[in-house]
């Protein structure tokens, strides 16, 4: 089997947090990694932060390297592209992480016969709970695809989705880390005012909503019938949900997420992606 060579285009903190997870997974050798930063000095500085190579340059690291994840700001792109275009051969695979730089906008520089596969993932990569979609243009086979799957799964989930649907994902699972924070936050508030120390509540609170999502991933339920499961008629968790309900919290996280989707949606341009 050929061993791959992969390429890293921008390691802040979501391409940072990818690579890290997947070398600490061992999911990829350091050995077969290669990084590319603003200069030179930066791509030695990054390779040593992460134990792989320092490329001279993004053409250097397109030319040497089979799969290559673009992890820049989407204001980049219009001067990292053009950069990496000459040596982006059609049997390498490139993986955009941008919000808002639809595979279209992408082939418009790289060309149409490039393979181009666009991800949109979260920040808990960097601790293996990543939740990522994958979607393709028209010259990524079903088995290059299932390699990125395969690959990515190991720091999470991974799933292929339609572009189309990204804006979605984004709301859901793309920036919705934030929003469980502040659940978080409200919960360990909460804690601290009933007289728990802030470590205790922060722990408590974290422990709690971590238990709760693998439950819903590891069991193929109704969230009313699981919500239901945990209320005893007037008890406390009754009263709390009681209190929720009243107060329009399902409302709020639905319509919080729904602002996300709609700014991704201006992010680029109108278009459906």
């Amino acid at each position: 089997m050929i061993r791959m060579k992969y390429g890293f285009i921008g390691v802040g903190n979501m391409g940072g947090a990818i690579l890290r997870g997947l070398l600490h997974a061992g999911a990829l050798n350091p050995e077969d990694v290669m990084v590319a930063g603003r200069t030179p000095e930066r791509s030695a500085e990054q390779a040593q932060d992460f134990g792989v190579r320092a490329a001279g340059s993004r053409a250097e690291l397109t030319a040497s390297c089979d799969v290559i994840f673009v992890g820049v700001e989407p204001g980049t792109f219009p001067e990292i592209l053009p950069e990496i275009a000459e040596n982006l051969t059609q049997d390498k695979l490139l993986i955009s992480m941008a919000a808002g730089i639809t595979l279209d906008r992408i082939e418009e520089t790289l060309g149409t016969d490039a393979k181009i596969i666009r991800i949109m993932p979260n920040t808990p990569a960097g601790v293996g709970e990543i939740m990522v979609s994958v979607s393709r243009n028209g010259n990524v086979s079903d088995a290059e695809v299932q390699s990125i799957v395969n690959l990515l799964s190991s720091i999470g989930k991974a799933s292929e989705v339609p572009e189309e649907l990204i804006h979605a994902v984004i709301g859901v699972s793309g920036s919705s880390p934030a929003y469980t924070y502040m659940y978080i936050q409200g919960l360990a508030e909460a804690g601290e005012k009933a007289g728990m120390s802030a470590s205790d509540a922060r722990m408590f609170a974290a422990q709690a909503v971590l238990g709760a999502a693998k439950l819903v991933l590891s069991a193929d339920r109704d969230l009313e019938e699981m919500i239901d499961s945990v209320c005893t008629p007037g008890g406390t968790t009754c009263e709390a949900v009681n209190f929720l309900r009243e107060h329009g919290f399902r409302e709020i996280v639905r319509d919080g997420a729904a602002a996300a989707i709609r700014k991704s949606e201006a992010m680029s341009g109108g278009e459906k992606d």
